[in-house]
């Protein structure tokens, strides 16, 4: 029976480098005050045994843990898990977040934690204490959690807040909402609806707000009416339900709609199958988040794609480079795009009158 390979540890390279564990891992993580003939002597150890620094051998400078960790909510990601909704909020990510951590040596983790806990601080205490992370991205609802913000600020922890605008420490990142919102609006304008609802998210969610602007306003430099047009859901399926029913059952319902979420798309999708409409003759459809499920649908729905593997992917770069460059000046904003697809056409009278 073949014997197993023993892996190559800092231990090794230190021995064969003659040097201590300490040195090799200021060599490791590129401290200063490495002379150049022993940074040399080391790299050339670590390339000789083919070593790959390990998290542990980062940390023993003890000036950094090399773990970055996410904050999701626990509630709403354990429902989408269990429920198998499809959602994929935390596989982007993780995508553009451990993809950009593995680029400087870093790991990213997620933690699921619920903001509206009674425990939320001795919950994220303990992560914080077990992890010693060296910086945190907050998404929302936590982004603007001041009991969060207000912790990690005192600990002195760089973190970044996705979906939020307010004045505050950590590095502020949005992803375009009330833009996206007034881009959708206008290409249903452009088709010809003159009755546009929109199903928007709950109030515990800036970014919800954002939305409902960036729709009115497009209604307004359109000169179009939006008063009754706005149900508000949770985001998920069952609130979606009630407010589509809301907005086609009116005795002048809209013959578009801008769900503020995937889910409450296919809720719509539901309800105008229900009421005899068909998507797009009857009625257009343009979601929010563009996860996998919306190209499946029948027929695929025009979706707002959220770049939410580009804002992670930035809100780790600016934690980790935080030690060197600071906190960068204002919000930054991340834009995505409309991805156009089958839900979206001309009202049914202006396709009559063509006909015609």
């Amino acid at each position: 029976m073949a014997r197993r390979r023993q892996s190559v540890t800092i231990k090794h390279v230190a021995a064969d480098a003659g040097v201590s564990l300490q040195t090799v891992s200021r060599v490791i993580n590129n401290e200063p005050n490495v002379r150049p003939a022993m940074k040399e002597r080391v790299q050339a150890s670590i390339d000789r045994l083919g070593y790959t620094p390990s998290i542990a051998a980062q940390r023993m400078s003890g000036s950094r843990s090399y773990l970055i960790m996410a904050l999701n909510d626990r509630e709403r990601t354990l429902a989408d898990w269990r429920e198998r909704r499809g959602t994929d909020w935390v596989d982007q990510m993780l995508l553009g977040g451990m993809l950009t951590c593995a680029e400087h040596g870093y790991r990213m983790i997620v933690e699921l934690i619920d903001t509206h806990s009674d425990h939320v601080e001795r919950e994220l205490n303990a992560a914080l204490t077990a992890l010693q992370p060296d910086g945190v991205v907050l998404t929302p609802p936590h982004s603007e959690d001041p009991l969060i913000v207000d912790l990690l600020a005192e600990r002195s922890i760089p973190f970044a807040r996705i979906g939020s605008i307010a004045p505050g420490p950590g590095f502020a990142l949005t992803m375009g909402d009330r833009g996206h919102a007034e881009n959708a609006t206008r290409h249903l304008i452009e088709l010809g609806h003159t009755r546009i609802g929109m199903i928007a998210g709950p109030d515990a969610y800036s970014l919800s707000g954002w939305r409902v602007d960036g729709w009115r306003k497009a209604l307004k430099d359109a000169d179009l009416p939006c008063e009754g047009l706005c149900a508000v859901g949770d985001f998920g399926f069952d609130s979606g339900l009630e407010a589509a029913r809301a907005l086609l059952t009116q005795d002048d319902p809209p013959t578009a709609i801008i769900a503020s979420s995937d889910q409450m798309a296919l809720a719509t999708l539901d309800i105008a199958r229900d009421l005899g409409l068909l998507v797009p003759r009857d009625l257009s459809l343009i979601s929010f988040d563009n996860t996998p499920i919306v190209r499946f649908t029948d027929p695929p729905l025009t979706a707002v794609d959220q770049p939410i593997a580009k804002t992670i992917s930035r809100a780790v770069e600016l934690i980790i480079r935080s030690r060197r460059d600071g906190a960068p000046d204002g919000v930054i904003d991340i834009e995505g795009a409309l991805e156009e697809r089958g839900s979206t056409a001309p009202p049914p009278h202006l396709r009559r009158i063509k006909r015609a």
